[in-house]
């Protein structure tokens, strides 16, 4: 019914209609956060759905729509969302399949170059087209500095630059400024990245690593299971950093190293096919031996650029609920270190802390003896009479702008409730010893917080420096 029902309008209507629904589906889809996994599946099934129906229509019937009105822009805005679907799954799978996927896109859109304008139109049309460009590109090079076509995204970057130096009159001045902008981000971050461009991938290689069944694998000290490492949080928050867009130099190397090499891409010069019917997604998949049956799947990463030190919390509680049992969370944090901040600490937070150290403590001993009694332990309340408060020492990250402090310190403590997953810490800060396993937050903040943890857990975390 429904077929025979679409036969029966127009196709220019339906393919405007089509059009009018994909581009709500989109919208719908870039809203859902990177690390919500599940609930992105379902819309973006649906959205590519769509956008494929949307794009068979077109390559079917692109004269009638050009003679009604179609321009060529628009196509290439229905291939340029294609690839923003392509690339945000991969943001959230981290499926390279996806990725190689956005980069065939992209690199048809620039060859084709369906936002270059003919001149027809006026200086405000115009005007737009060269916006619409100067974001195809951006988007482009980020896709092209995480496949790691590194000629590609020098292309790229020179294309920007000129486009950008070109219509700097036409401009207005904020909007140059900041596309100025991202012009020095991107010539510092292939400047900053240009030492590794002659060194082995980062990314796990045959040619360079041994097979990952020949590896030590680390066991679980509950059942005996092999852990795997399954996700990962890449996070940082340093002033001044090389970065580009909101993808900094760090977490990019850190991306690149928990991910398998693709295998048979990077020898490829030229992923699309330049005939009518190369691009689309029932077109024949020229990359599809980029997806190693042999190796297993690469680890899920999520990237935060700069965030609260309570959205990264939360961040970090979702994925911590979604790990399966078998897995292991990576969690990468680069940023400035504070040490010695100063917490006063109140008498009677103070009194409780270490009364509850020491009834741990003595619960641990399985003691009975006099030192549990009632009155000492009135006794070890009234020694602290004296003081008006008690001051501790704890090395934090500062996830915050200059001058801004308090809430933005991110202590270890902080991290002890996701302990109860086998993670593996890296710390990328001046101030990395704070958060040594073993260290005082492994053991007294434990019981300073008075959770219950296993001695299974305590050795669940790793810590890299």
């Amino acid at each position: 019914m429904a077929a025979s029902a679409n036969s029966s309008i127009p196709i220019t209507e339906l393919f405007w209609s089509l059009l009018d629904k994909a581009d709500r589906k989109f919208s719908k889809v870039r809203e859902v956060p990177s690390f919500a996994r599940h609930r992105s599946d379902a819309d973006f099934h649906k959205a590519f759905r769509i956008y494929t129906q949307l794009w068979k229509l077109q390559q079917e019937n692109r004269q009638k729509l050009v003679d009604a009105g179609l321009k060529r822009w628009e196509v290439g805005e229905i291939a340029s969302r294609i690839a923003q679907l392509y690339y945000g799954q991969y943001q959230r799978t981290s499926d390279s399949g996806y990725l190689s996927e956005a980069f065939v896109f992209y690199e048809a859109i620039l060859s084709r170059e369906y936002f270059k304008g003919d001149g027809s139109g006026g200086g405000g049309q115009e005007q737009g087209l060269v916006s619409k460009q100067l974001r195809f590109l951006a988007r482009f090079l980020i896709v092209s500095l995480v496949i790691g076509r590194r000629e590609i995204a020098t292309r790229l970057a020179n294309l920007l630059k000129g486009l950008v130096d070109e219509n700097k009159k036409s401009f207005q001045e904020a909007e140059y400024k900041e596309w100025k902008h991202v012009v020095q981000d991107i010539v510092r971050f292939l400047r900053a990245d240009s030492p590794f461009m002659n060194m082995r991938p980062l990314r796990y290689s045959f040619a360079y690593d041994s097979h990952p069944d020949s590896l030590t694998s680390v066991v679980s000290c509950n059942d005996k299971r092999n852990l795997v490492l399954h996700d990962a949080l890449l996070s940082s928050y340093c002033h001044n950093e090389v970065k580009f867009t909101e993808l900094t130099l760090d977490t990019f190397r850190m991306l690149q190293s928990l991910e398998w090499e693709p295998r048979g891409f990077f020898s490829l010069k030229a992923g699309s096919d330049n005939s009518s019917n190369g691009i689309g997604p029932h077109r024949v998949n020229s990359l599809q031996d980029i997806r190693d049956p042999t190796l297993p799947p690469n680890p899920r990463k999520v990237v935060l650029y700069r965030p609260s030190v309570t959205y990264l919390l939360m961040v970090l509680s979702t994925m911590c609920e979604e790990l399966p049992p078998d897995g292991i969370l990576l969690i990468y944090l680069s940023a400035s270190g504070e040490s010695g901040v100063q917490l006063p600490m109140t008498l009677s937070s103070v009194s409780v802390q270490d009364s509850s150290e020491k009834t741990l403590e003595r619960s641990d001993h399985g003691t009975n003896s006099s030192e549990n009694s009632p009155t000492n332990s009135q006794d070890e309340l009234s020694s602290h009479n004296t003081e008006n408060h008690k001051s501790i020492h704890e090395g934090c990250l500062w996830l915050g702008f200059r001058g801004s402090k308090g809430s933005n310190y991110l202590y270890p403590c902080d991290l002890i409730p996701f302990t109860r997953k086998p993670l593996f810490l890296v710390i990328d800060s001046n101030n990395s010893h704070a958060f040594k396993a073993g260290y005082s937050w492994g053991r007294e903040r434990r019981n300073n917080n008075n959770a219950s943890f296993s001695k299974c857990s305590s050795s669940s975390c790793r810590v890299f420096q």
